[in-house]
This record gives structure tokens, sequence and C-alpha cells, in this order.
């Protein structure tokens, strides 16, 4: 019955997105965030959904009437060049069959981000976005919440089976990232009960985030919460606020997460973290050996190279890096555009919040931009520990920013020519005033 209903409500909207192509998005976004499939039983479990909305969102994009321009900017080209190198990088590959497959899945997910900039072309579009990645990845964190309450933190908190986040550290990095995404809707939406709701929720989902016993987690949540005291007001309230939250924490967590989360000082003796330095090391090692291809998608299944770099490891492991992931499977060409990226998104929040500071009409993307950089903040912390190099809610992040860039330039556009004198008889312009200089309006809190 799950299957027929899942799978009737899909199919349901596949006129729709024919017609408004932008709703494809979000569609996408919610079987890619929540895989609302992988909670059937039956034969719904294994359809491939989102290629279909992959592919109705292209036609109807092609089809739609309204204009449709790929924005050019800093964040959109850096990702273009990243699609171009990861590509070139898999002929290259050590291991082309490995390779070829995980190439199909990121330019899946790339492709997409590409369809994201065109349609998301306003603010409506763009909340529409930031509600459905909260509420896809909500469900997990709002489930995993009460599950937690209920088993008094016992059991550990996993996602759903054949996704990025089935691993208990991936759900639990997910969730971390979105966290903020949580609270700017909840500071920007006027309804009380949906604030309320979505209070809760940041509760449950930081519960959840725990109740993973992910250690990667713990560490990115910390330099999360040291970054927003830094960002904060009040910052004497929010530090009373923290170590009462962790006072009670520590209170009541139970004692195998507490023995789960000791180990991170005692790293030496513990296998799990060992078998990510070799990993790592190998990452290093490989880039040092192909500086500028790397050795493509999934090198490290290369067995016998992986223990020919690392001969002291007990088996071959996955990089558990984003870092290092990029730079043994895409060299240090890869590793820098990926650098690159990450600084041009993080002056891109900044440039956002400067301008917007003083600008009523603009709280809005004030409030987005030091969320979403506590959300990539979080994402860069966490992301040391993961392979989510290409994981689908990083480029959304990126899509965010860089769209909350382009409208609020729009807005500071339209407020300065409004504001522009209209020009005298003779035909001739009109002095400026000296408060109604270009820059005094991109930058009036200076």
């Amino acid at each position: 019955m799950r299957d027929l209903f899942i799978t009737l409500n899909i199919m349901a909207t596949f006129p729709v997105i024919l017609m408004r192509p932008y709703i494809g998005i979000t569609m996408w976004c919610w079987l890619s965030y929540m895989n609302p499939h992988r909670l059937t039983w039956g034969f719904a479990y294994n359809l491939p959904f989102a290629l279909a909305v992959a592919l109705l969102t292209i036609i109807g994009t092609v089809l739609y009437k309204e204009p449709k321009r790929f924005p050019v900017n800093a964040i959109s080209v850096l990702i273009v060049i990243i699609t171009i190198w990861v590509s070139i990088t898999t002929l290259f590959a050590i291991v082309p069959d490995q390779a070829v497959m995980k190439w199909e899945r990121t330019i899946k997910i790339l492709a997409m981000t590409f369809m994201t900039m065109v349609l998301v072309t306003n603010r409506e579009r763009l909340q529409a976005l930031i509600w459905i990645i909260v509420l896809s990845l909500g469900y997990y964190g709002v489930k995993g919440g009460i599950f937690a309450i209920v088993t008094a933190g016992n059991y550990r908190v996993w996602g759903p089976p054949l996704s990025f986040i089935a691993d208990n550290n991936q759900l639990a990095f997910s969730l971390l990232v979105v966290l903020p995404l949580i609270r700017y809707l909840q500071v920007t939406t006027e309804n009380i009960w949906v604030r309320r709701g979505l209070g809760c929720s940041l509760v449950l989902t930081g519960l959840a985030v725990f109740a993973s016993y992910s250690r990667g987690a713990l560490l990115a949540a910390t330099v999360m919460a040291l970054m927003l005291l830094l960002k904060a007001r009040r910052k004497f309230m929010i530090t009373i606020g923290l170590v009462f939250v962790l006072a009670i924490g520590a209170a009541l967590a139970p004692q195998q997460w507490l023995d789960r989360m000791s180990t991170i000082e005692t790293y030496e003796d513990d296998g799990s973290a060992s078998g990510r330095f070799d990993a790592w090391k190998f990452g290093y090692e490989v880039a040092k050996a192909n500086p500028v291809f790397g050795g493509g998608f999934l090198v490290q299944f290369d067995h016998e190279l992986f223990m020919e770099y690392v001969p002291e490891a007990f088996k071959p492991r996955a990089f558990h890096s984003v870092y290092f992931e990029v730079l043994g499977e895409h060299g240090f060409i890869g590793f820098t555009l990926f650098g690159i990226l990450a600084l041009v998104a993080a002056y891109n929040c900044r440039w956002i919040r400067l301008r917007t500071k003083y600008r009523p009409e603009l709280k809005w993307a004030h409030e987005l931009s030091n969320m979403l950089f506590l959300s990539l903040t979080g994402y860069a912390v966490g992301g040391a520990f993961l392979n989510m190099a290409f994981y689908d809610l990083l480029y959304h992040l990126l899509t965010i920013v860089m769209v909350a860039k382009i409208l609020v330039h729009q807005n500071l556009t339209e407020t300065i020519q409004a504001k522009m004198p209209r020009p005298m008889p003779h035909g001739g312009p009109a002095p400026l005033p000296a408060y109604q200089t270009r820059n005094d309006f991109l930058a009036p809190n200076r």
C-alpha cells in the first residue's frame, strides 16, 4: 500500500513538472534527501524516480516559455570548470570501471545543480528550495530526535538504506549542516505556529545529531557553536545557554555515548581513526605520484596500489575526507579548484551580509547569509571525516548563496536607479547629492 501511495504521488507531479519545470527541482530535492521510495518494501523501492524527474525537468525547461539564462558568476563558472575537470580525470582513472560509475552519479548531481541555477530566479523559488531541503532532511531529524528520547539515547540513529545518508555519520553530518537553514526559516517566518514547529524541529534534530554517535559531527557542532558565539550580539546569554545545555546533556547522556566520544582523545588506539589516517596517507601519495590528474574516482578500489603506498595498512579504505577524496581522485588541480570555490562562497556570504545589514527589506538575505556561512562551516569541518565532496547538499548550498547574491544585487541596483535624480530640463543630468552615491547604496554601513 505504501509503495502504491508513494508511486502515485510522484507520478502525479509529472505533468506539473512539464508545465512548471521549477517544480521538478523541488521534487528532485525531495527524492534526493528524503528518499521516500527507500521507506517502502515493495516494487517502488528501486524504481528510478529521480531519473524520471530529472528528464522531465530538462524537457520542461526546454518547452517552458519563461526566459531562461544560465547565471555567469564566480560560483557557477567554478562548478562548470570542476565538472569538466572531473570528467577529464575520469579519462585517466586508475580504476576506470569503478570511476565511470561514480562519474555518472556525480554528473547527474551537477547537471541538476545547473538546472537549479537556471530555474531558481526569484525569492519565492529560493524559499521553496530551502523549505524542501529542510523538510526532507528534517523528517529524519525529527524522527531521530523522538527515537533518541524514547530510547534514552541508547541506540544509534541511522538514515534510509542505500542513500547518501544511510550511515549514521553521513546522516548526522547532513542534519548538522541543515540546522542553520531551519533556524533561518524560523526567524523569517511570520506564522507563530510554524515558528514553534521549526523550534521543536531544531531541538529534535540536534538530539538526532548527537544520538548518531558521530564523533565528526560532535567536532563540527563544536566549531559551529563557536562561530555562532563569535557572530552573536548577546554573547554572554548564548554562552550561559550553551553551558547549561552541555551540562544537562552530559548528565543525561548514556555511558556508551560518553565512551564513544572519549575515543576522540585516544584516537591512536582506535582502529577506525587509524584507518582514516591510512586512507588520508594514500590520498596524498596518489596525488604526489599523479599531481595533475590524480587517481580518478574511487582509486582506492585498486587494492594493490593502496597496499603499495600504505604497506602498514590493515586493509584498503575509503578516503573518509572530502579533502583527501578530492586530492587523491583529482590531483592538486582539482583540490585547488575546490579550495577556491570554498573561498568564493565564504566571500559571497560576507558580501551579502555587509550590504544587507541596515536594510529592513533585505533582512531575510542578511539572516540567510549568516546561516549559510554556518552551514558551510559545518560542511568544511564535518567533511574532513567523510566522503561527501559530491553530495547534492553542498551544491545546493552554493546555489542558494549564488541566487541570494544575485537577488540582493538586483534589489540594490533598483534602489540606486529609483534614487537617481531626473534629468535637468536642458537634458543634462543633475548632480548627485553626497548621500546618493553608488557606494553609499551598496555599502551603507561604512
